[in-house]
């Protein structure tokens, strides 16, 4: 296996490193003790670690077996002690690695054990001591001892850790994670189809303020379906190794239900403190004392998902004073008010995707494949116009129309305005059910009259149906039901579907049961009945004329 090889195929994502780090070091100096240390808080963090054991060593060669493994480690450290150039073998490993420099997806670090950086740059001291050997032993091929001073030099030059007269564990934590960084991308398990994530991970990370060793809280908030969750999973498998604990409790809101307080509790430090996996904890004290203990103590990331109630998030006794420096903390919620009652320090707000992404992701499911299929193109158009950049929706209807002809599209597309996919408007109904009965009242008006409408206009109207707009309309914001842009109130198309659904729902062929009329065709088929309306509340039609309806009820009687 030669170099070059290695330098195209790493560059390909089809590339797997075969080991996370390669340790290079003198045996005699650090084995029972520093890069001993290192290896075990490598390997406790669950990399996968090339350990040069001297029973590989025979002669003076160095093996094939040694070489390949530098190959195909992406992370090469070289702990430079006092007596590493003493050994051909060290150096050998050494050219090696410094040849891995410039190759695409692997990094050198090194780190001076108890040497000065100098000393090994300029080969002085011990170092110098030693090349004067090599120069004499190796006469003849003075050619490779120049190598081994090459390489010296350009290890020595590259960003690392000198280490001498430091506290070796904290030293040996810094390494881990800087490790942990490089390593992070590895680490990302989403599904193959996400996209347009990458700019999200970003500013959510910056939110966080990774670099810095503030506690940081920072809250997710949107729509139902809108990737939340999924935005959160990115990140935390990203980042999650930096960390000395980590902590993603999936459902705040059915643990709360099922198990109560307590068992909120015993989730997070069953995973912070992985270590003790059955823990006793029959009360509330006892568990809080064991966060402010342990957690204190510790660097972590939590994440916590679907919190639909501030008390989740207080009886969790997880206050910020109480956890380690560094520490970061990301709160999932539909509901802007509980992270703001909960002081977070940001709030990130989950968008629609954009037109590109919307097109990208649909595609991915409808044709399996990045581009539209040809004479489907206007009917993808109408797909995603109807989504508006939902990437749940985007992905139900894609996987719904695969293999489907061009009729059966527009089947589905005549039937979607009629009758909602159950599966999409299920996941979006949550935030409606959770409301108080004068917010589901204007959840609907606005659902069936008022999107688009200014904002001045709609309150008055609330105002004069008794609905008090002021806090009701504050609190459909919050929850990410509708959203007020330069005075003009909005709501995302599949939510005035949901609002429209939910007024349909009982009767969905008979509009004379229905508590709102918004299309002027309802209205006239309810004035040809001659019926009474007995539960309509309120009718705002556009393109109504009582004339026409008139006409069109003559017409009828006639017939």
């Amino acid at each position: 296996m030669d170099i070059n090889r290695i330098q195209s195929s790493s560059s390909s994502p089809l590339f797997k490193w075969k080991y996370d780090v390669f340790v290079s070091f003198r045996g005699e100096d650090t084995r029972n003790n520093f890069t001993d240390h290192l290896f075990g808080a490598l390997q406790r963090k669950g990399f996968v670690t090339f350990r040069d054991d001297t029973k590989l060593r025979k002669g003076e060669q160095i093996s094939t077996e040694l070489l390949q493994a530098i190959e195909v480690s992406k992370i090469l450290i070289v702990v430079f002690s006092e007596n590493y150039a003493s050994s051909t073998w060290c150096l050998e490993e050494l050219a090696k690695i410094a040849d891995c420099i410039e190759v695409p997806g692997q990094t050198v670090l090194p780190i001076f054990y108890d040497v000065s950086p100098s000393e090994v740059r300029k080969q002085t001291w011990d170092y110098g001591k030693a090349f004067a050997d090599h120069q004499e032993r190796f006469k003849e091929n003075l050619g490779m001892v120049q190598k081994w001073r090459e390489a010296l030099t350009q290890v020595a030059n590259l960003s690392g850790w000198d280490v001498r007269d430091k506290p070796q564990y904290a030293e040996i934590g810094k390494i881990v994670q800087k490790v942990a960084c490089i390593l992070a991308q590895k680490h990302l398990k989403l599904p193959h189809d996400i996209v347009g994530l990458d700019s999200r991970v970003e500013e959510l990370e910056k939110l966080l303020a990774l670099d810095s060793d503030d506690i940081g809280v920072v809250g997710i908030c949107g729509m139902g379906g809108i990737g939340k969750t999924t935005l959160a999973t990115a990140v935390y498998d990203r980042i999650s190794n930096q960390y000395d604990a980590s902590c993603f409790i999936d459902d705040m809101s059915k643990l709360y239900a099922n198990y109560g307080p307590i068992g909120a509790q015993k989730q997070l430090l069953c995973q912070t403190l992985s270590e003790e996996e059955n823990l006793h904890i029959w009360n509330l004290p006892k568990a809080n004392n064991l966060i402010r203990t342990r957690l204190c103590q510790t660097k972590a990331l939590i994440v916590l998902d679907n919190v639909d109630q501030v008390d989740q998030l207080d009886k969790l006794g997880m206050e910020r004073d109480l956890l380690g420096k560094g520490s970061k903390v990301i709160i999932i919620s539909r509901d802007e008010h509980i992270l703001r009652s909960y002081q977070v320090d940001e709030v990130y707000m989950v968008q629609p995707l954009n037109d590109y992404n919307a097109r990208q992701l649909f595609c991915k499911k409808a044709f399996k494949c990045n581009d539209v299929v040809r004479d489907y193109m206007e009917l993808v158009c109408d797909v995603l116009s109807y989504a508006n950049g939902h990437p749940l929706a985007i992905k139900v209807l894609g996987s719904f129309l695969f293999g489907r002809d061009v009729p059966a599209w527009r089947s589905a597309l005549v039937r979607l305005k009629e009758n909602p996919r159950k599966d999409i408007m299920d996941g979006l109904r949550i935030s409606y059910d959770a409301l108080e009965s004068t917010e589901k009242e204007i959840f609907l008006d606005i659902a069936c009259f008022f999107d688009g409408k200014n904002e001045a206009y709609v309150k008055e109207f609330l105002d004069f149906r008794g609905f008090f707009p002021q806090v009701g309309l504050r609190v459909l914001i919050d929850k990410s039901l509708i959203t007020v842009e330069k005075r003009l109130i909005r709501m995302h198309k599949l939510l005035r579907e949901l609002g429209r659904s939910i007024v349909r729902e009982k009767s969905p062929k008979e509009p004379i049961n229905w508590s709102r009329l918004w299309d002027y065709k309802d209205l006239q088929n309810i004035l040809l009945e001659n019926k009474e309306a007995e539960n309509l509340e309120v009718i705002i039609v556009k393109n109504f004329s009582p004339d026409t309806t008139m006409r069109a009820h003559v017409d009828q009687k006639k017939k």
